[in-house]
């Protein structure tokens, strides 16, 4: 298995330039040459004879507020072409680059310009203001087809907002200390209540809600969801700072170590599939009865395969030519309970090998994961032991062992070896004590996280937030009926006319 059975790589986000090109649909094509054109249209109205290339910091900053102060016109198609020419930019002003390397450095060094000169906060304006327009909302209702053009400044929005939380939240190895320190408060200002005293993933979740109560059937879903993705694994942290999170947590309350890294552990796993109906396995047994040489169907495997002691991609044309019954095994011949391992001291005899030992594939023995027992197992395994043996029980004793028989002792034992507390049963244990004695324990003392402000925030509605997700995730899986009363997700796809 030197191989990864899957071309897939199990983290937070793909590569970079990847995470920028899921942010495009086709359709929106055109669009990069229109993006040029109005820049262009402007910049040489401005700066006569000159590549944006060739100017020095402080002349691109001064056009940036130029472009800055343009965007506060009440004319809308004004308002639309700036947009644009600031999107242009984050693209890495394209049309002067050679390289896709070029690209990226300058839509790298654009963005963090355009974040120096507060355009985030600018943008944010425009978008509530947008979210907000009631008459875009109710023509968009009236519509029998929406399309492309319905959801045109929406669009450029969330756009360049996509490109500057996912440039900015990305960590190069060249990156100077004012980078860092504007990456910092980038993730500091969107993680706070700044935008009207709620955190800025809360208002992408609002659209959320409103697109799927079908107010707002313009809203481009796609870019939405892809930006509220972003914000909150840049505000809140992603699978490795969970990790770092969980083992000061458990420092804290001194907790034992976690006794392995999850992620490392599934990085680590076959991929599964769901497990074989029970048509595919009479069929199977149908034809093992047969004592077919043809070979066998796929069988759909479990990820704990991997980890039996049998090769899980044997098939039926390597058998030795006597076709017993007792010979088909189902896979998991020789696992030992995980519980019951520890206890065996010496193990038995392996089989004689079924197949030549050239072909035999070695896998690591037992479960993937440690095994873990809360300490109301062990009490509920007590319990009923006591019952059985001796008649009465002891309540919530796991240390007298007397009547008991031996075998129960060695399972004590084992279950006492991989005894684990979580972090939450010891919160909740503390939330009991808070509840029981509020006057002489007080308040407790929550820390004003990302994560906790958010939450705050989406408590209210969060029954809400969970329905709208679902009927998305519904809408956007295949299905074989048409879709005709759900919510319309391809709007941003869709081309202006249909052909």
């Amino acid at each position: 298995m030197e191989s990864p059975n899957l071309e897939f790589e199990y983290g937070d986000t793909d590569s970079f330039t990847a995470e920028l090109s899921e942010l495009y649909s086709y359709t929106e094509e055109p669009e990069f040459s229109l993006n040029r054109d109005y820049f262009e249209e402007d910049f040489k109205n401005h700066v006569k004879g000159r590549r944006w290339m060739e100017l020095s910091m402080e002349e691109q900053r001064a056009y940036v507020m130029r472009l800055l102060d343009a965007l506060e016109v009440t004319d809308r198609d004004k308002r639309l072409k700036v947009a644009r020419a600031i999107l242009y930019l984050a693209q890495g002003v394209f049309d002067e680059c050679d390289t896709e390397t070029d690209v990226l450095y300058w839509s790298r060094h654009n963005v963090f310009l355009l974040y120096d000169m507060g355009i985030f906060t600018a943008l944010l304006e425009l978008l509530s203001m947008e979210i907000d327009n009631n008459q875009a909302c109710s023509s968009a209702v009236r519509k029998p087809a929406i399309s492309l053009a319905d959801s045109t400044e929406l669009r450029v929005l969330l756009s360049i907002m996509y490109l500057m939380v996912e440039t900015i939240r990305v960590e190069m190895e060249g990156d100077s200390p004012e980078r860092k320190a504007a990456r910092e408060a980038f993730k500091t200002e969107l993680g706070s209540p700044l935008y009207n005293g709620e955190p800025f993933a809360l208002l992408l979740f609002t659209m959320v809600t409103k697109f799927c109560s079908m107010n707002a059937p313009h809203f481009p879903m796609k870019k939405v969801l892809l930006l509220l993705w972003k914000t909150i694994l840049f505000t809140l942290g992603g699978f490795e700072e969970l990790q770092e999170m969980k083992v000061r947590m458990r420092e804290l309350l001194n907790l034992p170590p976690l006794p392995e890294d999850s992620i490392k552990v599934v990085r680590n796993m076959r991929a599964a599939s769901p497990p074989a109906s029970a048509m595919e396995l009479i069929e199977q047994q149908q034809q093992q009865k047969r004592g077919r040489r043809s070979r066998r169907p796929l069988v759909k495997q479990d990820s704990l395969d991997t980890y039996n002691e049998r090769d899980p991609f044997k098939n039926d044309d390597a058998r030795d030519e006597e076709d017993d019954p007792e010979d088909v095994d189902s896979g998991i011949e020789g696992e030992v309970d995980p519980l019951d391992r520890d206890v065996i001291i010496q193990p038995p005899p392996p089989p004689p090998p079924l197949r030549p030992p050239t072909e035999r594939v070695s896998f690591p023995k037992g479960l993937p994961w440690a095994p873990k027992v809360r300490e109301k197992d062990i009490e509920h395994f007590l319990e009923t032991s006591r019952n059985k043996f001796i008649g009465f029980t002891l309540g919530n004793d796991i240390d007298t062992l007397v009547g008991l028989p031996r075998p129960i002792h060695e399972s004590v034992k084992t279950l006492k070896q991989h005894k684990y507390v979580s972090i939450a049963e010891v919160q909740i244990k503390r939330e009991e004590e808070l509840q029981q004695c509020p006057m002489t324990m007080g308040e407790e003392e929550v820390e004003e996280t990302p994560a906790e402000i958010l939450y705050l925030g989406m408590l209210p509605s969060l029954s809400q937030y969970v329905i709208a997700l679902l009927k998305l995730l519904l809408a956007a899986a295949p299905t074989s009926k048409a879709k005709t009363d759900s919510i319309n997700i391809l709007a941003d796809v869709l081309p202006e006319e249909m052909p």
